[in-house]
């Protein structure tokens, strides 16, 4: 049986963990990076079908591609920040099943039924960029998560010729915590919960 994460541990996942808009000058690593995706690449999905598609974006000519695409506020956060993981999903992550499902011909489950597979595509490839935020924490990153960007120029910069769709962006790096906004408040528990 797996024991409680100490306070610690939840803090920096968490209680104390915050969108950062404004990034200190420090570089993420190869290294830093593929560990990254080595360990959120163990969360669960659906007959483990994994659709997820990252672009890593760090290079100055491919964040002069990404910037583009970003609304007005975004654009200095996104370009500021060390790295910008654009998180797609592969539409045609079925055809990897009889790989990375064996146990069962689950690629018939979808082949030829398109709502199917874009709404398994879309669902679980949003639970591993949920997946990619909390392991970015645990490995001393900080995040900044976003939508506002023109998806069709994503699309067309990081995933042209492919199967692949931007579902959403992630500033990492290391923020500047003197530069966060006040903390937003939460629903309760009462707000949006029920036990039956």
């Amino acid at each position: 049986m797996s024991e409680q994460l100490d306070r610690k541990a939840l803090n920096q996942l968490f209680f104390d963990a915050r969108t950062h808009n404004e990034w200190q000058d420090r570089p993420v690593s190869d290294e830093l990076l593929h560990q990254l995706y080595d360990t959120l690449r163990w969360g669960p999905t659906s007959a483990n079908c994994c659709p997820a598609r990252i672009v890593f974006v760090r290079s100055p000519e491919a964040k002069a591609k990404l910037l583009p695409a970003m609304i007005e506020g975004n654009v200095e956060k996104t370009r500021t920040a060390p790295v910008t993981a654009v998180i797609g999903y592969d539409l045609e992550f079925h055809e990897h099943l009889p790989r990375l499902f064996p146990h069962t011909d689950a690629r018939s489950w979808f082949a030829g039924y398109q709502p199917l597979i874009e709404s398994t595509a879309f669902r679980n490839g949003t639970l591993q960029g949920a997946y990619l935020i909390m392991a970015a924490r645990a490995l001393g990153l900080d995040c900044g998560p976003m939508s506002g960007f023109d998806a069709d120029k994503i699309n067309a910069a990081f995933f042209a010729g492919t199967s692949t769709r931007a579902n959403f962006l992630c500033n990492l790096g290391y923020g500047r915590p003197e530069a966060l906004f006040p903390r937003s408040p939460r629903f309760e528990f009462e707000d949006v919960c029920r036990i039956e």
